[in-house]
């Protein structure tokens, strides 16, 4: 059974950093695409930055320039450096992985999320 399990989250001041961890484990053949999500209080989960196999990425608009998103295939973990944050970053984080296991048809998983709140 495969898992996603993410960490890092937690209240920081505005202007601050944060890293998020998301580790994939279980029985696992290869991880395609990486992700991270966010969903805030009253709106709907919106993309915040993904990651291929190969390194590719993609941002939104509104953390172009301050998150940085990053994996090591090794270990079967995503990262999201957060820089800059601001009171609008304040959301829960979902990891999102397309996951191929060694039994069965490949599908996307998700994490059970971490609280990012950005405050002072």
């Amino acid at each position: 059974q495969v898992q996603l399990v993410e960490s890092g989250g937690g209240l920081v001041q505005p202007g601050g950093s944060l890293r998020l961890s998301c580790a994939a484990s279980g029985s696992i053949f290869s991880i395609n695409a990486m992700g991270w999500y966010r969903q805030a209080p009253g709106k709907q989960r919106e993309l915040v930055a993904t990651i291929t196999s190969g390194g590719s990425t993609n941002y939104a608009d509104s953390v172009k320039g301050r998150f940085t998103i990053s994996r090591d295939n090794a270990k079967n973990t995503v990262y999201l450096q957060m820089n800059s944050l601001k009171p609008e970053d304040t959301a829960v984080y979902y990891c999102n992985a397309d996951i191929l296991p060694w039994l069965g048809d490949g599908m996307d998983y998700w994490g059970k999320g971490t609280l990012v709140t950005v405050s002072s």
